[in-house]
């Protein structure tokens, strides 16, 4: 069976019309050509932008050059309310200075320090699941709930039913629901000082969130000052001094920061746990071989036992594959270009699409199939290497890359292992605002195994 993908647009279609396309979806506002493109030309009467498929451009903006194509501010301009400063719309010295400062709390051994607490979020998943077995479930809410409390017992050392960590989560959802992202300002190139046009919900929801963030991040300060800190990634990333100016985040810069974890780390997580979810419903071979393997890691769940969770890590990697959290990344140039012997002028727009890359019709054998073990042979490495960005790449990759694949492994083995997975109602349709998530919600049935 072929997973569901999103129609694609006419070639030709008005301004007009794309705007109402795109806010509809990002991803059916995009011609079917780009799935073969190495390249393609956008013309507005306010910016031109061009989508980069070929693998030597995508190198070049993000490995070779990525300070000449900084992120775009187009993008920054639908999430500043919640975002602020944070290091996900940064640039510069100003981003190098907040990556010194965030990274340490993911290198090394603070995976493995965290994954106790992935592991408890896990089996209070499995515990929800279990409650509502043997009848329909929207699984992406059970998903986002999952992530989240992964999230916040990492974080915080606080579980989701917390009550401000529950708080935070209804106020995101509320804020997912204001499309955030589509803003006027994003279109139409403004001045700094032309007061942005973002919808009052939008606004309210983001001010809640970061009243909420704010409490938790005054409190874990005065934690830190009376030496009563738990040891968690707040604590790490709080604690770290910047190497070079030896400054640390005040609580505004951590705020800012604390959004873009929660962010980055739920919102993608969660679209990732629940489209894998799905496409093991749908493909019963594969979720035995997932249930099989889940069963030796039940024996012996630990950090270590995670690197034997092959096949179940190939479904993630081919989950992500077809279906990006993060299904378009915008860069700018700064100086004029030269792209497939087209010439770019500065401050053109250029847009990197792992959703397209990922089903290039010229990279990718069976490029729209479910196939994870696509992943051990040999004719995908070339693919794997110069066609797969999930978590962008080079010195912007994601910094909770890791995070993500241990807590999706986890997630995926854990409830796979309680429950046989069933389709339940119609197929769902990928649709992109903050992430690719389904129009409908994606229903399961959730069997217990015994």
């Amino acid at each position: 069976m072929i997973p569901p993908k999103p129609a694609a647009r006419p070639d030709r279609v008005s301004l007009w019309r794309y705007l109402r396309l795109f806010r509809a979806d990002i991803l059916s506002a995009q011609p079917a050509k780009l799935y073969r493109a190495w390249m393609a030309e956008f013309r507005t009467p306010f910016f031109r932008s061009y989508l980069c498929n070929d693998p030597a451009l995508v190198r070049l903006v993000l490995n070779d050059r990525p300070d000449d194509f900084p992120k775009s501010d187009r993008i920054r301009e639908g999430l500043a309310p919640l975002l602020g400063r944070s290091v996900f719309v940064t640039n510069g010295d100003e981003w190098k200075r907040q990556r010194r400062i965030i990274d340490p709390a993911f290198e090394g051994g603070r995976l493995r320090d965290t994954f106790p607490a992935m592991l408890d979020a896990a089996s209070a998943a499995v515990a929800r699941l279990a409650a509502r077995a043997s009848g329909p479930i929207e699984i992406e809410a059970e998903a986002s709930h999952a992530a989240a409390d992964v999230i916040f017992r990492t974080l915080f050392s606080i579980p989701i039913d917390h009550h401000v960590a529950a708080a935070v989560f209804e106020r995101f959802r509320a804020y997912q629901r204001t499309q955030p992202i589509l803003n006027l300002a994003a279109f139409l190139p403004l001045p700094h000082w032309v007061p942005r046009a973002h919808r009052r919900a939008t606004r309210d929801a983001a001010a809640a969130i970061r009243r909420l963030i704010a409490d938790l991040t005054e409190a874990r300060m005065a934690e830190i000052a009376a030496g009563t800190a738990p040891d968690d990634l707040a604590t790490k990333i709080m604690t770290t001094a910047d190497p070079v100016t030896g400054a640390r985040f005040d609580t505004a810069e951590m705020v800012d920061q604390v959004a873009i974890f929660f962010l980055a780390g739920h919102e993608t997580s969660a679209s990732a746990l629940a489209w894998g979810l799905y496409l093991l419903a749908t493909n019963p071979a594969a979720q035995d071989r997932v249930a099989e393997e889940a069963r030796t890691f039940a024996a012996d769940p630990s950090f270590a036992a995670l690197a034997r969770l092959r096949f179940t890590r190939d479904v993630f990697r081919e989950t992500l594959r077809l279906y990006p959290p993060v299904p378009m990344m915008v860069r700018q140039t700064t100086r004029d270009e030269t792209f497939r012997g087209r010439p770019v002028r500065p401050g053109a727009q250029i847009v990197l699409s792992p959703w397209h890359l990922h089903r290039h019709e010229r990279l990718w054998a069976d490029p729209d199939a479910f196939d994870p073990d696509r992943w051990s042979r040999a004719d995908a490495r070339a693919s794997a290497r110069d066609a797969y960005l999930p978590f962008s790449a080079g010195p912007r990759v994601c910094t909770g890359a890791g995070f993500a694949m241990a807590e999706g492994v986890l997630l995926l083995a854990r409830i796979v292992a309680a429950f046989r997975l069933v389709p339940d109602g119609p197929p769902p349709v990928p649709v992109a605002h903050l992430t690719v998530r389904a129009r409908d919600g994606i229903r399961l049935r959730l069997d217990p195994r015994a």
